[in-house]
């Protein structure tokens, strides 16, 4: 059986208008992204997963779509995609597009003509009532604090409609016939274009019955394996990663019986890697990690540390929520729609070399592909001065030139300003300033890539996690074929020295390959000694006594 090319892939997330601007407008676009295909390449990039590029009022970052079949003409044109995704292929990166069909523009001409005619067939592309519903409490909405509720008054239609995101993002009735026709002709239009796959956008608000008013949500998952048939009938091996952040117990039926998603966001996984690092305490995380259904020949989990939107910590008992803000998001400010933190990694982490080499090295080590967001290769800050979700979303910074090499604009014409002072300025974080530097970050950062190239098996194995005498370090066995690797980190901010038993290794050849290298090796007993925040990897092979 040929394996899936998406088992072991590197992606990087990339927001395009703020990544690379081509032509001075402000905006990042299609043909600066292009031109920055060769230092993803030497990153060791070999998925770029590049976010909304549509047609788009950009109230929220574009994921509000107002035509599925144009590109906005700020990014570029269909030549310049085309461009893009031949350029990228010929750099052995293939690329997937965000599918955001969820919900839409309330500008989208479908809903303009749903709201004009309660006749028209489009009316039933939405979710109209004539006053609001109750709403159970699974069907809340996303964002508490900002958004006051579900449903949102049309004067056009004299009618309420249903959103679960901002009301300027009413949402698709996905269940109906027509609309999963739509997003099936959606999906064939783009895969001609040549793009690998997709990130399938809100999957588990798509499949909800919705505007209901039974106490749990109900979910057909007929839709996902429509989008999975499809996509199989082009593409050898689908990519199709859903972003599905729900309860522990709902995750496998994602993934279906190989005929769904083919990856899923570790959404609980980011929330308890943050749990850990405040707590510098393994237990919690060790039973996530017990718990995770298995994947098949076909799934994979796609690991994150943060992700473009905030870091969500919804599945958090609430004195577990407290403890990471505590530690990562102390300030209000910080904190975004009651249950998460709108910062990046490393102001999180203090900048914090030593933490944020072990919150990378662990995320690499654990089952699944890695995720980088843009610019947290280089340790990139945050601007708290924006609102919401745009706090990590400043312009790529690329050099300590004027506007950071994103753009030729003046400043006060870029999407976002860039971050000009303090301890994450672009003057002093930037790429030229660590490239083909030893000791910097970002070189790391590549060695690390490279290494998880090297090793296949942390794409296939299931983690066995290794029974150990101190709670602050994580230690377990990946093992895949004929390769085992042995994969230890302390997250304490002390030197830590645990003894590991390895009762199927009596006899064994222990050799590090990454970080740390103080062991030593006795009938099945191995003894590491860890520096604060350190980490090990070790490889082993059997030896005969």
């Amino acid at each position: 059986m040929e394996r899936p090319w998406y088992k072991n892939v590197v992606i990087y997330a990339v927001n395009v208008r703020t990544f690379q601007d081509s032509n001075g407008d402000g905006w990042g676009d299609l043909p600066g992204l292009t031109s920055r295909l060769d230092y993803l390449r030497e990153l060791g990039i070999t998925c770029l997963w590049v976010q909304p590029f549509y047609c788009s009022p950009f109230k929220d970052n574009g994921y509000d779509i107002a035509d599925y079949y144009r590109i906005d003409e700020r990014f570029g044109t269909f030549d310049d995609l085309a461009d893009l995704l031949a350029q990228a292929h010929a750099r052995n990166i293939r690329v997937v597009l965000d599918l955001v069909m969820n919900h839409t523009s309330d500008e989208h001409p479908w809903f303009l003509a749903s709201a004009r005619d309660p006749n028209a067939r489009f009316r039933d592309y939405y979710v109209w009532a004539a006053a609001p519903q109750p709403v159970p409490p699974g069907q809340r909405t996303i964002f508490p604090g900002v958004t006051s509720g579900v449903w949102s008054y049309n004067q056009t239609a004299d009618a309420y409609y249903y959103h679960r995101f901002y009301a300027f993002q009413p949402e698709l009735h996905c269940l109906h016939p027509e609309v999963r026709q739509e997003i099936l002709k959606v999906l064939d239009f783009w895969l001609a274009f040549g793009v690998d796959g997709f990130r399938i956008d809100a999957a588990s608000h798509m499949i909800e019955h919705k505007g209901t008013s039974t106490k749990t949500v109900r979910r057909d998952h007929t839709l996902l394996k429509q989008i999975y048939q499809l996509v199989e009938n082009r593409r050898a091996a689908p990519f199709l990663l859903a972003e599905a952040d729900v309860q522990l117990e709902h995750l496998d039926s994602y993934f279906g019986a190989g005929d769904e998603m083919t990856l899923l966001l570790n959404f609980l996984l980011s929330e308890y890697l943050f749990l850990a690092f405040a707590t510098q305490e393994v237990a919690a995380l060790e039973r996530l990690l017990s718990h995770l259904p298995e994947r098949s020949q076909h799934t994979q989990w796609a690991n994150f540390l943060r992700n473009l939107d905030e870091l969500d910590l919804e599945r958090l008992t609430e004195a577990d929520r407290q403890k990471v803000y505590a530690a990562f998001a102390p300030q209000p400010t910080m904190r975004a729609y009651e249950r998460g933190i709108r910062r990046r990694l490393a102001p999180m982490l203090d900048g914090d070399r030593q933490r944020l080499e072990l919150a990378w090295s662990l995320l690499f080590a654990l089952p699944g592909v890695p995720i980088i967001n843009y610019g947290d290769e280089i340790g990139m800050g945050d601007d708290l001065a924006l609102p919401e979700r745009d706090a990590v979303r400043t312009p790529m910074q690329w050099d300590a030139s004027a506007n950071a090499g994103f753009s030729s604009a003046p400043a006060d014409q870029l999407v976002h300003p860039l971050i000009s002072s303090g301890r994450f300025d672009y003057h002093t974080v930037n790429v030229q300033a660590q490239a083909g530097k030893p000791d910097s970050f970002l070189t790391w950062m590549q060695r690390l890539i490279a290494l998880r190239h090297e090793h296949p098996e942390l794409g296939w194995c299931e983690p066995q996690v290794l029974e150990c005498d101190d709670p602050h370090v994580l230690a377990h066995l990946c093992r895949w074929q004929d390769r085992t690797l042995l994969l230890a980190h302390n997250l304490a901010d002390q030197q830590r020295q645990p003894m590991l038993t390895l009762p199927d290794w009596p006899q064994a050849k222990v050799t590090p390959i990454f970080g740390a290298q103080e062991h030593s090796f006795e009938d099945g007993h191995l003894a590491l000694t860890l520096p604060p925040y350190g980490y090990m990897w070790l490889r082993l092979t059997a030896s005969e006594k």
